[in-house]
């Protein structure tokens, strides 16, 4: 379901009804006499809607975490802000940038147009950039020929439907300046990429998989993303690079977690993401 398509057609059809009336029915009706209910409504609907559809297409607009791939940044049932102005302003519905104000950097977390299928949206973080050669193998990630930081922070668990997982909690360091730090999560048994499980994709000629891992060399405009749960994240690894025109904005802030707030743990609600 297009929500952002259905927001856009109630506005438009109760502003109708809102302008039509202020032109036209107003002016046909006795002091006395009361407003038909297919008025009432969409005028009473109508700002509200209004100034949602503007908020939510060119402000701030609600997500929230249907998977564990960016765990321990991001859980399941958080519902975060995405920025929607800070990588330019686009037209609605059409997601055409039609004032560029910046681009995703390393260590961004976006929201995203899903490639493979446009009308879902994916939330991961951005390891590479137009022109970058993104390497990962044996577990480190390298952009450009230089590893990122790494340091170990314990150990990370959680149940994933009927199985607790337990991974590996580590601290990894953005590439470019300023430097920008933030946790992954990661199973030393688990192979860095799975080749069998790579699909077709644009530009699948500027990548070379083994058993170790991969290369990868981001085409211009586009943009390579990985989960911060690096071993339980579908991302480019498999299905390849996102295009600027699909990006939807940069997610920065938990505003609500209903199992935080229930166990009065207040952990994540209020936190910004990093």
């Amino acid at each position: 379901m297009n929500f952002a398509l259905i927001l856009f057609l109630l506005t438009v059809v109760t502003g109708v009804v809102w302008f039509a009336d202020k032109l036209y029915f107003a002016r046909r009706r006795g002091p006395d006499d009361a407003e038909p209910w297919w008025i009432e409504y969409p005028k009473s609907f109508f700002p509200v809607l209004l100034v949602v559809f503007l908020l939510r297409s060119f402000l701030a607009e609600p997500f929230r975490i249907p998977s564990s791939s960016m765990r321990p940044t991001l859980v399941v049932g958080d519902y975060i802000l995405v920025n929607k102005f800070t990588y330019g302003l686009r037209l609605p519905i059409l997601e055409r940038k039609i004032v560029p104000i910046g681009d995703p950097k390393h260590g961004d977390v976006v929201v995203f147009r899903y490639p493979v299928n446009p009308s879902q949206d994916f939330i991961k973080r951005v390891v590479g950039v137009g022109g970058d050669t993104v390497e990962y193998r044996d577990k480190q990630l390298t952009v450009n020929g230089k590893p990122l930081p790494q340091r170990a922070d314990g150990s990370y668990s959680y149940v994933e439907g009927m199985r607790f997982e337990t991974t590996e909690r580590r601290i990894e360091q953005a590439s470019g300046s300023p430097p920008r730090e933030y946790t992954i999560a990661v199973s030393p048994q688990s192979p860095s990429v799975q080749p069998g499980g790579v699909r077709p994709f644009a530009g699948r000629e500027n990548c070379e998989y083994n058993d170790r891992g991969f290369t990868c060399k981001v085409p211009p405009g586009h943009y390579f993303m990985m989960g911060d749960n690096r071993d339980a994240s579908d991302d480019s690894r498999y299905w390849g690079f996102v295009p600027d025109d699909h990006i939807r904005g940069r997610a920065f802030f938990i505003w609500f977690n209903w199992d935080d707030i229930a166990s009065f743990a207040f952990q994540r609600v209020g936190s910004g993401i990093r």
